[in-house]
């Protein structure tokens, strides 16, 4: 679902996208998003290079990004410093050639990971049966589960995301996904557009990290308090260093709804915080899913399976849940690509979770990913993948041919105790589709 705004440890409401509907509902869809648009738009622009490393060891930003960050008035290592808290509207950076996202080594410690708990999404009416198009009657809620632990044995592609937002740190959950270019050592990581941008009023959202198997032993909230990093991010700490989604949530996406949610999928290429080790996100944690963009229809689906990190009550975001339910259809705007639905009591941080179902070929595929949900929080509803998603994934996957630039770079340091930065790579000189949408 969409990012819920939410006051930290306490109640909170889903953000909820409009139902464009024939009976005029106006019923308020959660989304959560961020990534980049499709080729075909080109609204990206030529990318600049990649960033590299000089034989010092230092990180070297292409000339053409570093003109581009100075037109905003941005410094980089004013931004390690805490100049990334300004959000000010000129500085938070839009447009897909401007994602930007240095790693600030220990930024997420313990606490900060286990503090973030804004969902960047708001809830909508359960009732959109009103709607025009296919959709199909409002499916019972099922129950979400809690994930067997350890969560690396039941679910070793999942995780969960942070990223920080005007209001404060804000969680998605995410998965590990097969990299054509690269296969079997995949980088690559699937989440909501809203995940990471905020959609046609905002920008790229600011130190976005995946961190697979958070929590991987299920601790209690009250067992995180004294727990260690390694306890809570036993597979490491993986910064976007690249990030697209869909044409359509950047200009169109909105917290609230927007007619960008049957686009809100986003994805990330990341870098290890701590530096390259010389083994890829795929290779440490034994697992990638492929992604099916043409799914069997509805009818032919006998069952999906979402998995994610719920941070709204009655959930606190520490632990992984699951619903597996026969999907449905929802159309939430006429003319626009209808959208799978599904039973599950999932709240706001469970956007961007992936669905897994019986790819074309049989086997396990990653199909959908949460997107909204309804304030009664009784079902869940993610885009179906086509060839807009498509092109998002065979760009980013393109991006990195030839090698990979997130290399180690300067050690600064941050406004945080022992927070150190490091600059990850900009874009490569090739095709690039258009920014994400902002954060829940």
């Amino acid at each position: 679902m969409r990012p819920i705004d939410t006051a930290r440890r306490g109640g909170s409401v889903r953000r909820a996208p409009r139902v464009f509907a024939a009976a005029a509902l106006a019923a308020v869809l959660t989304l959560t998003a961020t990534a980049c648009g499709p080729e075909e738009d080109g609204a990206a622009g030529e990318p600049s290079s990649s960033t590299g490393q000089a034989a010092d060891g230092k990180v070297v930003i292409p000339d053409d990004l570093k003109d581009r960050l100075k037109e905003h008035g941005i410094d980089l290592d004013s931004w390690r410093d805490g100049e990334w808290r300004n959000w000010d509207r000129d500085k938070w950076l839009r447009e897909a050639k401007d994602y930007v996202n240095p790693i600030i080594e220990d930024l997420w410690d313990p606490d900060r990971m286990r503090e973030a708990d804004k969902p960047p999404e708001n809830p909508v009416d359960n009732d959109i049966s009103g709607d025009e198009g296919v959709t199909d009657p409002t499916p019972s809620p099922v129950e979400a589960a809690n994930l067997g632990t350890p969560y690396h044995d039941s679910a070793p592609t999942s995780g969960k995301l942070l990223f920080d937002g005007p209001e404060g740190s804000m969680v998605c959950s995410a998965t590990v996904v097969q990299d054509p270019a690269h296969p079997g050592k995949s980088n690559m990581v699937w989440t909501a557009g809203h995940c990471v941008h905020a959609g046609k009023n905002g920008g790229w959202y600011r130190n976005i990290a995946f961190v697979p198997s958070y929590n991987d032993s299920g601790l209690s909230t009250a067992e995180l308090e004294n727990a260690s990093k390694e306890q809570i991010a036993p597979y490491g700490v993986w910064w976007g260093q690249w990030a697209q989604t869909s044409d359509q949530w950047i200009n169109q996406g909105a917290a609230t709804g927007g007619q960008g949610a049957p686009y809100d999928f986003a994805v990330l290429q990341v870098a290890p915080e701590k530096g390259s080790t010389g083994k890829s996100l795929e290779e440490t944690v034994g697992s990638a899913l492929p992604v099916d963009f043409n799914a069997p229809a509805v009818p032919q689906i006998d069952s999906m399976t979402a998995t994610g990190y719920p941070a709204a009550p009655p959930y606190d975001g520490q632990k992984a849940l699951q619903c597996t339910d026969e999907p449905g259809r929802l159309a939430v705007f006429e003319a626009q690509p209808t959208m799978y639905r599904i039973g599950c009591t999932m709240t706001g941080g469970s956007s961007g979770g992936g669905w897994v179902a019986k790819g074309q070929d049989g086997k396990p595929a990653l199909v959908s990913n949460t997107s909204i949900g309804p304030v009664t929080a009784g079902w869940l509803a993610g885009p179906r993948l086509g060839k807009e998603a498509e092109g998002v994934y065979q760009a980013v996957s393109k991006k990195y041919v030839g090698g990979r630039t997130a290399v180690r770079g300067p050690r600064r340091g941050s406004r945080r105790a022992g927070a150190r930065a490091r600059a990850g790579p900009a874009q490569e000189n090739r095709p690039a589709h258009a920014g994400g949408r902002a954060p829940h």
